[in-house]
């Protein structure tokens, strides 16, 4: 019934969210925070490449990966049109395995959140911590809920042209405070000439973590050297009014 970033939510993003647009100031913080980086470097949830490009052009090793196939393939179109080679991969983060080891591992702008399920999370961060090479980093990004209204429809329209864009449709279902995380359907419809040409439904799940939890997490995994930097502020302690939450974490 429903679609993980198909076509239609791919072509969505990279027209909201092209190549270098910075999501808050997101590129500029992993930039300052790979600045030492001499190794290999991972992307996780790599998307269409809007924060993989500006880093291999800035002359850093990284690879991809990523669930979608969608997404791949508009990276990979993205790369080739610059002359980039990266290595990009399809699978799933709860279990993959690349040839490589990482120096650092990163997964910007609350994409972690996406994994719903706790015990996949944990999952997740294992195969992190198995590709990391001794001392090397993980960087995650977490987004925290906020302005939530249960029922809550709005409409949103995005002209390519004169003759084509998409109408986008998102709906809050549901708040789940046991299993933590937040439910939105998203309806994308691709309208052209006034004619209703192509339809998608997303299911949107986000999961959210307590500052002290995921530090335990991470814990349980291995990691040490646990910082956490709110709002893209290196080390700067989150608060209540705190929506998005750096954690940065090394393998022993």
């Amino acid at each position: 019934m429903f679609s993980y970033y198909g076509e239609l939510s791919t072509e969505l993003y990279n027209f909201t969210k092209p190549i270098g647009h910075s999501v808050g100031g997101d590129i500029e913080y992993y930039l300052e925070r790979l600045k030492d980086t001499n190794g290999k470097i991972l992307e996780a949830a790599v998307g269409s490449g809007r924060v993989l490009i500006p880093l291999f052009e800035k002359g850093y090793t990284v690879d991809g990966i990523d669930y979608s196939p969608a997404m791949l393939d508009s990276c990979r179109k993205r790369c080739k049109e610059r002359g980039l080679t990266p290595n990009l991969y399809e699978g799933d983060l709860r279990h993959f395995k690349l040839p490589s080891k990482y120096e650092v591992i990163i997964i910007p702008t609350g994409s972690f959140c996406l994994i719903e399920k706790l015990e996949d999370a944990k999952a997740a961060l294992e195969c992190f911590y198995n590709h990391l090479l001794p001392g090397g980093r993980v960087i995650i990004d977490l987004l925290i809920p906020s302005d939530w209204h249960t029922g809550e429809t709005s409409t949103s329209t995005f002209p390519f042209s004169n003759e084509e864009g998409i109408l986008l449709e998102s709906k809050s279902i549901e708040m789940n405070w046991v299993d933590q995380y937040t439910l939105t359907y998203l309806k994308y419809e691709k309208w052209r000439k006034g004619k209703l040409v192509d339809t998608e439904l997303q299911r949107f799940a986000m999961r959210w973590y307590g500052v002290e939890e995921f530090k335990l997490i991470l814990k349980s995994i291995g990691f040490l050297e646990i910082t956490c930097s709110a709002g893209y502020s290196y080390k700067k302690d989150p608060t209540k009014e705190t929506q998005l939450i750096t954690f940065e974490a090394v393998r022993k």
